[in-house]
């Protein structure tokens, strides 16, 4: 033994003694409580803030997304605790792949978030030391923010929100070595923000646009990756406006790179840079910057770890959604199986200017967000004029703060909040309809002659999976409508969507109902126009056997809008998709071209002639007849024999009427609205 253990042997002994000593000799019983937590406290697991001591500049943001506030002396055995290796002790983040979360992100995190915000015009660092442990093992490859996790960060407290610097870790399954990239997302000129896009630098590895091309098709391991377990280190660096990054890791190149925050290069769409071009602007994310970018706004540094694999649906959005397994959001089970991101830090620093000021407005904006309720009101600010049924009858006529988590709901996707309007196949539904809906119903009856204007940006999530091929309503649903309040109460205008089982493509396309001669409405019919892909009457030669899959159809879960402009008795439909050429339409819905049988289409006799369905229409079609509009989801496939009518019967799965089953099993169909107008008919360009 040598001298210097003896004499630490010594020293510690002579510590205990003099403490019992003090204990016994002490009446004061505040001090003998303070002598003992200190013992306590030396003989305890080391807290995170022995090891980083810089605890004080930060609110902890944790995996169930609560706010611990400062991490001072703080340990959660689920997210945040301390370890040690052979040469070092560690301050662990830990967060699954689902949870609650902060903010309006869709993903979970164990995190700091800094107590002050500052200008990009002062001077603020931060630098860490650290090594990824773990990303998620399930995912799609070909989304972007898969297997991947954020270990530093300048965020906005202003304005959008939006991110000047991300640092990524990703590495892919059965790699292993992973990259280390960092992401620039644009201060998006305007009030909209569902355009913001990310533009991405390699550092060691890939950037973020490097994806598979299968789900669980990968790209070849990147050569001079970081594997997991393997430290590196970053600084960043603010000063008069600039981002300074120093990326460095023993074995590999040191990286540095320089970013201006206050004045935009990508303000004209012509700056877009291809890697965006080829991965954000497929989601619709295709904006520009404003001119100052990132000035006048207060920024904060994060660190720690922000898991950016989740659950949610890839074909919700390809970038952000990486349909990984969360087990319903179980910690426990996603730890179990590696569906969880883990980060370990051994050192890391913060410098705060004097002019920095509190961010408090940050965390009670965001606090608790994902648990508060966004009603469809507060999205689409319209609804007042509309009430609306519900795929189990439900009936409501104030729309305003009303919400349904079985059928009418907001969700946001990772770029914008969505309105959902979900319904079964079967259910409860209104007195002259076979099909149940999810659906605004328009508080004002309008004549043609008097007119209206409807818009809505929408996407079908969902389509019903079962269902009879030979029926043309199979598979669909209508997501905008006309519907006459007198008379037979038809429909002049429906507006479909519809896919087959097996197909990545559907068809959009609009039905015009006749406005049936004299009494008897039985033999009313439509006539079906195409949009993109076909029209209602392609329809399958047996139950399950499907057309060939259209070149030019619409995904589950791709945008596309719409606008029915009504003016003096002239309906005037536009449709529009990214990446498919804008579509116009006119129809007279004053004078009919269908009141003798001759008049009747071929579409007609083929599809509606054998079933009996064989009338004209009255010469003034819908002149003087009120209408008024309808949108939604209103379910086309429904659980009738079609033995009864081969057009409207599908003879879907239905579970007993059970809702819950029919949802597990992919028996019905949901729609998101981001965006919706009602107004006066307007006069067309």
């Amino acid at each position: 033994m040598n001298f210097k253990t003896t004499t630490s042997i010594f020293t510690y002994c002579m510590l205990i003694l003099g403490t019992v000593i003090l204990l016994k000799g002490c009446g004061n019983g505040t001090k003998k409580n303070n002598i003992a937590k200190e013992i306590a406290k030396s003989s305890s697991e080391t807290n995170a803030n022995d090891i980083i001591p810089f605890f004080k500049h930060w609110n902890l943001i944790l995996g169930d997304g609560s706010n611990v506030g400062q991490a001072t002396d703080y340990t959660n055995k689920d997210f945040f605790y301390t370890t040690k290796d052979e040469e070092s002790n560690w301050v662990v983040f830990k967060t699954p792949n689902a949870g609650n979360t902060h903010g309006t992100s869709n993903n979970t995190r164990t995190e700091l978030a800094q107590l002050k915000k500052w200008s990009p015009m002062t001077e603020a660092k931060m630098s860490a030391t650290l090594k990824v442990m773990n990303v998620a093992t399930t995912g799609d490859a070909r989304v972007a923010s898969t297997y991947s996790v954020v270990v530093g960060q300048i965020h906005s407290a202003d304005g959008h929100e939006n991110e000047p610097l991300k640092i990524f870790y990703k590495k892919f399954p059965g790699h292993t070595k992973g990259s280390v990239f960092w992401n620039y997302e644009i201060n998006t000129a305007g009030d909209d923000n569902s355009k913001r896009w990310d533009y991405s630098h390699s550092i060691w590895g890939y950037d973020f646009s490097v994806v598979g091309t299968g789900e669980n098709t990968y790209p070849l391991e990147p050569k001079d990756g970081i594997a997991l377990g393997e430290e590196f280190g970053y600084e960043v660096e603010i000063k008069a406006g600039m981002m300074y990054l120093t990326f460095t890791s023993e074995g590999h190149e040191t990286k540095t790179f320089t970013k201006n925050l206050i004045s935009s290069e990508y303000a004209e769409r012509a700056n877009m840079p291809v890697q965006v071009e080829n991965l954000f602007v497929p989601v619709g994310q295709d904006g520009v910057e404003r001119k100052n970018a990132y000035a006048d706004e207060g920024l904060f540094f994060k660190l720690g770890c922000y898991n950016q694999t989740n659950g949610k649906d890839p074909k919700v959005n390809k970038v952000w959604c990486s349909g990984a397994e969360t087990h319903g959001g179980d910690v426990q089970k996603q730890y179990a199986d590696g569906n969880y991101a883990e980060v370990w830090f051994k050192s890391a620093n913060i410098t705060v200017s004097d002019n920095a000021i509190s961010n408090a407005g940050y965390f009670q904006a965001n606090d608790g967000l994902s648990k508060k309720t966004v009603y469809p009101s507060e999205v689409l600010p319209f609804m007042e004029k509309f009430k609306i049924l519900m795929g189990d009858g439900t009936k409501a006529d104030n729309l305003v703060g009303l919400e349904h988590k079985d059928f009418f709901y907001t969700v946001i996707d990772g770029t914008r909040r969505w309105v959902v309007y979900k319904t079964p196949n079967s259910g409860v539904t209104s007195k002259n309809s076979s099909n149940t809906r999810t659906e605004l119903h328009e508080k004002r009856d309008w004549t043609p002659e008097e007119g209206g204007n409807l818009t809505g940006t929408c996407k079908v999530m969902q389509v019903s999976v079962s269902g009879d091929a030979r029926v043309a309503a199979s598979y669909a649903t209508v997501v905008g409508q006309i519907h006459s309040g007198e008379g037979h109460e038809n429909e002049p205008l429906k507006i479909f969507y519809k896919k087959f089982p097996g197909h990545t493509k559907g068809s959009v396309f609009w039905n015009y109902e006749i406005n049936t001669a004299g009494d008897d409405n039985s033999g009313r019919w439509d006539y079906s126009t195409a949009v993109w892909g076909y029209d209602m009457s392609i329809i399958g030669t047996s139950k399950d056997d499907y057309p060939i899959e259209p070149e030019d159809g619409i995904e589950l879960g791709e945008e596309f809008s719409y606008e029915i402009n009504v003016y003096k008795g002239i309906m005037y439909l536009t449709f529009k998709s990214d990446n498919h050429e804008t579509r116009t339409f006119t129809k007279n819905l004053i004078s009919s071209e269908y009141t003798k049988k001759s008049d009747l289409p071929a579409q007609v006799r083929q599809l509606f002639v054998p079933i009996g369905q064989d009338g004209t229409e009255r010469p003034t079609a819908y002149s003087g007849e009120l209408n008024y509009f309808k949108q939604g989801a209103y379910n086309q496939t429904n659980g009738k024999s079609p033995e009864t009518n081969m057009v409207w019967c599908a003879g879907a799965a239905t579970y007993g009427d059970d809702i819950a089953k029919q949802y597990e099993n992919g028996c019905f169909t949901e729609v998101w609205f981001r965006q919706a107008s009602v107004g006066p008919g307007i006069p067309p360009k």
